[in-house]
């Protein structure tokens, strides 16, 4: 981490700061963050003098913005409630409404995986141009999935046969989508699926990978089982979602093609949130039972070396247990066997890479945005701080401060 002086006017300087630097895994004590249209312009020692507005976070630990990398954000609960031709009215505002949600309990970017009327590409639109506030969104559009499978219902481009799905992922790219979501195997959504179900070829994920390699970007994979999981590696997929039953051979391929695992945890350990929204018990008796699993599956994919990135399958700014869903996800991570570090940057600068916007968010660096969140304790002890937030900024904007009340 970088020190000097820095002249800089008309700045705002976040004042007694404790930097948790989550790339080193060190803490920069009694710091000052100097922030200009919307970047980080350098962390400076407190007796260096810059002009500008300041912000006392009163020696919290400050650490980028969390980044949650699964999300449904159009999904209704529960599912027998779904309905993909809804008036899109409705699925804007509840999307709406759970980004905003999201970006207050100091998740500053979403990655969407699917949603219904591509409302995640039109969020993305407004919150850019200043029309709403909420997350930067790294939108993907519609899933793609064969016909009848498992994000049929969902809102997904139904598809069969390699030139069906390479027409499919060539038009969401054309609407804006910045990666592609697949659907390859059953999952928990609907009891009478399999974890490793197939439900696309290797030539159909094929079609789906060069159409993304096309313009640049990759594809991620729901992704229950080990077969299906290194099927898709050996297509060119490289982000996999969930990996309920991840075998070595499973975690292997990932790692062979330099891959990302994003686990969500919480879906198969969350009960008391799937009853307050209304789950039949057969779901949540299926989701439960893959707990132990699941958590055994994600023991391999470390061990082996896989890159792991946090994302919860569950409204990013829903409370789970009491807990926000994605803080939540953070702590499962690391009961799971993550240290504390590496859960945090499961978080954000993983997050990041795999977003392939680590070049500005992810890190507390000159020239990034100034997505920033404050804690009262260093969480690197105990990641359990993360549940009281009580600063967010978002591209240098103040969006909560429980600070200044505490002042007044």
């Amino acid at each position: 981490m970088a020190y000097g002086p820095f002249n800089l006017t008309l700045a705002t300087i976040l004042d007694n700061c404790n930097i948790v630097d989550v790339e080193e895994g060190v803490v920069a004590e009694g710091v000052r963050i100097v922030i200009k249209d919307q970047l980080i312009g350098e962390v400076v020692e407190k007796s260096v003098r810059v002009e500008g507005e300041v912000v006392d976070l009163q020696g919290c630990f400050v650490l980028p913005g969390l980044i949650n990398v699964h999300n449904n954000l159009s999904i209704e609960f529960p599912f027998e409630k779904m309905n993909p031709n809804e008036d899109p009215a409705i699925t804007v505002l509840r999307c709406y409404r759970r980004a905003l949600d999201a970006l207050r309990s100091g998740v500053t970017t979403l990655r969407t995986v699917g949603e219904v009327h591509r409302v995640d590409i039109a969020l993305k639109k407004m919150v850019n141009e200043g029309w709403v506030e909420g997350p930067r969104i790294v939108a993907g559009g519609k899933g793609l999935g064969s016909t009848g499978g498992h994000g049929a219902g969902f809102g997904q481009i139904e598809a069969d046969g390699p030139y069906e799905f390479l027409k499919a992922a060539r038009a969401e790219l054309a609407h804006g989508a910045d990666h592609l979501k697949i659907f390859i195997s059953g999952g928990l959504a609907k009891p009478k699926e399999e974890f490793d179900e197939p439900q696309m070829t290797k030539e159909e994920m094929q079609a789906v990978v060069y159409a993304a390699k096309s313009k640049g970007t990759y594809v991620a994979a729901h992704a229950g089982g080990s077969n299906s999981i290194i099927t898709a590696a050996s297509a060119g997929v490289t982000c996999f979602e969930h990996g309920y039953i991840l075998n070595r051979e499973a975690a292997k391929a990932i790692k062979s093609v330099k891959g990302y695992l994003v686990p969500t945890l919480s879906v198969t350990r969350s009960p008391e949130w799937m009853r307050a929204n209304k789950f039949n018990e057969e779901v949540i008796e299926k989701a439960l039972s893959a707990a132990d699993r699941h958590t055994e599956s994600l023991k391999t994919a470390v061990s082996e070396g896989v890159t792991i990135v946090n994302g919860t399958d569950l409204p990013p700014g829903d409370f789970n247990a009491g807990v926000n869903a994605t803080v939540k996800e953070i702590e499962f991570l690391v009961e799971a066997g993550l240290s504390r570090l590496e859960a945090l940057r499961a978080a954000t600068l993983n997050a990041a890479r795999l977003c392939r916007i680590s070049d500005r968010v992810g890190l507390i660096k000159e020239g990034f945005y100034a997505d920033l969140i404050a804690v009262l304790k260093n969480p690197l002890d105990d990641v359990k701080a993360l549940r009281s937030i009580v600063f967010v900024m978002k591209g240098g904007k103040v969006i909560k401060d429980e600070l200044r009340s505490r002042q007044v």
